[in-house]
């Protein structure tokens, strides 16, 4: 880090002109371990898709059915996150951890290793002792081989489809938790594996999407456990629903909070109460970009409520996070400020699907390409003042 900004002082403009640019490039610097960063490249997509029990309170005025038709349309290639990836050039992978509905026919990959009935629930720490540095997966991203992988991981032209269902959406959490700490540990298991799979394949960078008709509703509990803000300032209007609808979301994911009594320092337990299968699958994305140093790039609500569950299984995870937007759902700010990071761009989104992640991914590269390209004082011939 102390190199890269050395670097940026010799760079031919202003001590600091570049702003967060400068910053961000020195936190990829110290993720990476070099000066200059690599160039995060090329960027994967990961959409983890999964319905909640907690939609038979009305908290969404959209069937549950939506969310299988949605990954119809993802692998399609006709959703909002497909034109901004084709823009992007970056790949899209699909997975399946909890959709309660049949998915559409359609190419589908399925990972050795993505079994969750094959995972190993003894343990409720799946980041490890070592959150400096560790790796969750408990595999050895020095002996992986991503000349042994399958190109089509990455292929930007063709949507990919795993399916990784650890059940069929989650229970009520204003009856019951929502998951096991079993369930809630295999999605997290299976967030880390993906990382590990496109990372494998050559991915510089992973963003995160979600999809799950009624997901603000448990993502509201998981930032308000975390954070201990009340219900009101964590929870939003997701789709765009109506104040009555709204005041009766704040109502359930006050009355599951107090039903649960979720504690923030045993993150897999709140996952279980509140969560949903992608909030914890993608606390697990995050985990395993850290531990292999690669940075991962957040979206909106869905992915900075699992990335506070990230941080709370392994703080130093928060070093490979970068916050891609400010989503205009309320508690997007409060785990954002939480985490203490600043988003790169905030344009009122609230799609989700990782669209914001990926409008904010040419920020990101430009920020490590000045260190690449931009010439030195010296090198340049120009005076400094």
């Amino acid at each position: 880090m102390a190199a890269a900004r050395e670097l940026h002082g010799r760079l031919t403009k202003p001590a600091g002109s570049l702003g967060a640019l400068e910053e961000l490039s020195v936190r990829l610097a110290g993720l990476a371990g070099a000066c200059p960063p690599p160039l995060p490249e090329p960027a994967a997509v990961a959409i983890f898709a999964g319905d909640h029990g907690v939609h038979a309170q009305g908290v969404s005025p959209w069937p549950q059915e939506v969310t299988g038709q949605m990954i119809g349309n993802f692998l399609a290639g006709g959703a909002v996150v497909n034109a901004f990836a084709r823009q992007a050039g970056a790949s899209v992978t699909v997975v399946d951890v909890g959709v309660a509905t049949p998915l559409p026919t359609g190419p589908v990959a399925d990972p050795a290793g993505l079994d969750p009935a094959g995972l190993d629930p003894a343990g409720s720490d799946p980041a490890g002792s070592d959150p400096a540095g560790s790796d969750p997966a408990g595999s050895d991203p020095a002996g992986s081989d991503p000349a042994g992988s399958d190109p089509a991981v990455l292929d930007p032209a063709v949507p990919r489809l795993v399916v990784a269902s650890v059940r069929r959406g989650t229970r009520d959490f204003t009856v019951t938790a929502a998951l096991t700490r079993d369930e809630a540990l295999a999605a997290v298991q299976t967030g880390i594996r993906i990382a590990d799979e496109l990372i494998d394949a050559g991915a510089g960078i992973l963003l995160t999407g979600d999809m799950g008709i009624g997901n603000t509703t448990p993502a509201a509990a998981l930032i308000a456990a975390f954070t201990g803000a009340d219900p009101l300032d964590a929870t939003g209007r997701g789709t765009g629903i109506d104040d009555p609808t709204y005041a009766h979301k704040v109502a359930v994911v006050r009355s599951a909070l107090a039903r649960h009594a979720p504690d923030p320092a045993d993150p897999l337990g709140v996952l279980a109460a509140v969560g949903g299968l992608e909030h914890a699958a993608l606390a697990g994305l995050i985990l395993g970009a850290a531990a292999r140093r690669t940075p991962v790039l957040l979206d909106g609500v869905i992915a900075v409520s699992a990335a506070l569950a990230a941080a709370a299984f392994a703080p130093a995870a928060v070093g490979a996070m970068v916050a891609g937007h400010r989503s205009a759902e309320p508690g997007a700010t409060v785990a954002l400020r939480h985490l203490g990071l600043d988003p790169l761009i905030d344009l009122g989104l609230r799609l989700g699907e990782g669209t914001g992640a990926l409008l904010a991914l040419p920020v990101v590269t430009g920020a490590v390409r000045v260190l690449h390209e931009v010439a030195t004082f010296d090198s340049a011939g120009v005076a400094e003042k």
